[in-house]
């Protein structure tokens, strides 16, 4: 056994205190009682047969004894899933390491366990002799000592310690909510630009499988619905390219964005769409383009007399308009005039070259 806690502690110093070893087994009538009445009700496996060598064997396990620095190795070796981050060597399986920080959670602190880990929220182990190792998943181990106890067998300062640390740093095991609001408090394992990336991963893979209530929840965060990835690839361009026309209609006539984004290779969503075998969804596009800022700029010059678009920002679709697809009836017109609703839902016709915006008349012209 103490070859473990060694190899737990990454090979640094833990020894055997013999005289606490045997000051404990002298003044242990409490253990013994407790331990006949778990016997009693059969609380021990049936492969213990002497509860004296039982208790022995806890009294020895209770005199190990380590330095700040071996514990602090075996507090991070917890936190590293059971691999000792010296060794880089599997010390404890995944189960057993789960469910022994599971117990410094919920027990770790003697009768203050419970304030613990409403204050500070992380598993932790306390011992008389004034120590204390603290788990921060994932991130590290500490080892406090400083022999003043408080009434309940914890170290004053490693306690204060902790709630300190938890009032400057994310460390609290219900930190990590979405929306809760930490006073900026720093949190060391996430990396700069790591929650834009996460954004982006999450915004494009729901594009790409057509997941249109996770794109709306998305808009409703404020996430900027233009991200691209590496290869300038926006949400846009994969709902175009897999063909799910609810998406491509979400995006351009409810969040706004651009229509003819380029990418690396310099294509626009068109492009995917007629690429890959979508061609409503190309009209749809080439209807948004030709009604954009920048479309209805180059038609307001070659007709001055239509000079009531409005310009925002080129590439997007003014706010009071809406691309609709096309139904039966649509495809009876031309092919140079198509049917659009405006956010006060009259009917509006465009045409290409030209742009009339009258409502709520319906207004139709032909081309030049």
């Amino acid at each position: 056994m103490l070859s473990q806690y060694r190899k737990i502690a990454g090979n640094e110093y833990v020894g055997f205190n013999n005289a606490v070893f045997l000051s404990e087994r002298a003044t242990a009538d409490r253990n013994y009682a407790l331990a006949y009445y778990m016997k009693e009700n059969a609380c021990f496996p049936p492969e213990t047969t002497s509860l004296t060598d039982a208790l022995d064997f806890y009294f020895q396990l209770c005199s190990l004894e380590a330095t700040c620095e071996s514990l602090s190795v075996m507090a991070a070796t917890l936190a590293n899933g059971g691999v000792c981050p010296l060794t880089e060597e599997r010390c404890i399986d995944s189960r057993p390491c789960r469910d022994v920080l599971s117990l410094m959670y919920s027990c770790g602190m003697y009768d203050y366990s419970g304030q613990f880990s409403f204050h500070v929220g992380l598993p932790a182990k306390s011992g008389v002799s004034g120590a204390m190792i603290v788990v921060i998943p994932n991130l590290m181990g500490i080892c406090l000592y400083s022999p003043p106890l408080d009434k309940l067998g914890n170290s004053c300062r490693g306690v204060a310690f902790c709630k300190e640390m938890i009032s400057r740093f994310s460390f609290h095991n219900y930190d990590s909510l979405r929306n809760t609001e930490t006073n900026n408090k720093f949190d060391p394992r996430k990396r700069h630009g790591d929650l834009e990336k996460d954004q982006v991963v999450a915004l494009l893979f729901a594009s790409k499988v057509g997941d249109l209530n996770t794109i709306r929840r998305i808009y409703l965060q404020g996430i900027d619905m233009e991200m691209a990835d590496y290869d300038k690839r926006t949400a846009l361009h994969l709902a175009a390219s897999e063909g799910h026309m609810e998406t491509v209609k979400f995006l351009i006539n409810i969040a706004r964005v651009k229509v003819d984004p380029r990418d690396r290779w310099n294509r626009i969503p068109m492009d995917d769409a007629i690429t890959f075998g979508h061609p409503a969804i190309a009209t749809l596009l080439e209807k948004a383009m030709i009604l954009t800022d920048s479309g209805i700029q180059e038609a307001n010059e070659q007709s001055p007399s239509s000079s009531s678009c409005a310009s925002i920002k080129s590439g997007h679709l003014p706010r009071n308009i809406s691309v609709a697809t096309s139904d039966s009836s649509d495809d009876e017109e031309s092919n140079d005039e198509f049917s659009l609703t405006s956010s006060n839902s009259k009917k509006i016709l465009f045409t290409l070259g030209e742009c009339a915006i009258s409502p709520p008349t319906v207004v139709q012209t032909k081309p030049q």
